[in-house]
């Protein structure tokens, strides 16, 4: 499942995989799903702090996109995958392989297995839009969508229109969706090839230069020269210049004028925050990254599983203190922690000023989204997914 703008790895692995990539959790009997949504939410066991808006039944789930929210169920030899809305009704049946999230409209379905599937595109009554016959697409970004037109080792990269026109010739080693008018694209191989951006039309904006690149963001693209061990991260403009020195050992792109940094390696750097002219506003002292959702960001103290999670204000003022063994992003007022550890541990919400305002209940969350999060109701294991709503929201 995808997990978008999450606040670190650890939550991002207990919530979804990587973008575009498909649900992959076993789901429920097909029983189940024939039966409908017939039991009553009583039944199930949450307390009071919280209202089961969508029953639990399936085995997998996306957050809600556009009104919609991917499911799966079969079981993990069969199973099949589809869309419910937002009171929990099956409006597009599971007829698909894999599904994506809706974006601009449509979302990328897959027919077939791994080795013959083919992906194409639906709207939202359902409707095949663009036929079954891509092996890989990402989702629709600024009007054009990924694909390649080989397999991920010998297969070129290139974008298509809504109509499933081919708008930019396949012909890169990799890219990443459209943001900002532009696309990162490499030329070669994963360790010598070079990262550049193009136009809409193919074009090189910023010529191939770079060994690595992350998307543009409020006018600006994190960039790296030199190997992930030994080379330094800045930042560019539209015009390919750098205009942050090339200093950090990563950086991510600006969100709200502010960007995560990291100072030293990936097992003992530490993470900081600089604002759009590479200014420091948030030293470099946290264990983990500490992106910022709805004004604060999650940061720990401590090493391993010893570490703490809390918040902080774009000052870097500590305003929930570190007491939490994991966090979410906020998310429509609200953020995921968990009380305990991997094993054991429960997931409830806490709001703005770190009040617990859904109870650690669950063995694994979402994040809100169109007023519903995803939870599990039950273990890990055996449990099955459904939606809830805070309690004092109405259905």
């Amino acid at each position: 499942m995808d997990a978008s703008l999450v606040c670190h790895d650890q939550f991002q692995s207990i919530m979804k995989p990587p973008m575009h990539s498909a649900i992959t959790l076993a789901s429920i009997c097909l029983l189940s799903f024939l039966a409908g949504c017939n039991k009553n939410s009583s039944e199930y066991s949450v307390d009071k702090t919280c209202k089961i808006v969508i029953n639990p039944q399936f085995f997998a789930v996306e957050e809600f996109k556009e009104g919609f929210a991917a499911i799966k169920i079969g079981d993990s030899l069969s199973t099949k995958q589809g869309f419910v809305d937002l009171k929990g009704k099956m409006l597009i049946a599971p007829r698909f392989d894999k599904v994506h999230e809706f974006s601009e409209g449509f979302a990328a379905v897959k027919i077939g297995d791994e080795t013959d599937g083919k992906y194409g595109f639906i709207d939202k009554s359902g409707k095949m839009v663009i036929k079954p016959q891509f092996i890989f697409v990402g989702d629709f970004l600024e009007g054009l969508a990924l694909m390649r037109d080989g397999d991920e080792f010998t297969g070129k990269y290139g974008f298509i229109d809504k109509r499933g026109k081919v708008a930019v010739t396949p012909k890169f080693d990799a890219e990443n969706g459209f943001k900002e008018g532009l696309a990162a694209m490499r030329v070669g191989d994963a360790i010598s090839g070079k990262w550049g951006f193009i136009d809409k039309q193919g074009v090189y904006a910023i010529a191939p230069q770079f060994d690595l690149v992350g998307d543009f963001s409020e006018g600006l693209a994190p960039i790296r020269m030199g190997s992930e061990k030994a080379g330094k991260w800045g930042f560019i403009d539209k015009q390919g210049k750098v205009v942050i020195s090339l200093q950090f050992d990563y950086a991510e792109p600006f969100n709200n004028g502010l960007a995560v940094i990291r100072i030293g390696d990936k097992y003992k750097g530490k993470w900081g925050v600089i604002d759009k002219q590479g200014k420091m506003v948030i030293n470099p002292e946290f264990n983990d990254k500490c992106r910022f959702s709805e004004g604060l960001a999650c940061v720990k103290i401590g090493e391993g599983n010893k570490g703490k999670y809390g918040f902080i204000d774009k000052q870097g003022k500590v305003v929930i203190t570190q007491k939490f063994d994991l966090t979410g992003d906020f998310s429509e007022g609200l953020a995921a922690v968990r009380i305990g550890d991997t094993a054991t541990g429960k997931w409830g919400f806490i709001d703005k000023q770190g009040k617990m305002v859904i109870n650690p209940q669950f063995d694994a969350v979402g994040n809100f989204s169109q007023g519903l999060a995803p939870v599990i109701i039950g273990n890990g294991e055996t449990g099955k997914w459904g939606f809830i709503s805070k309690e004092h929201e109405p259905l």
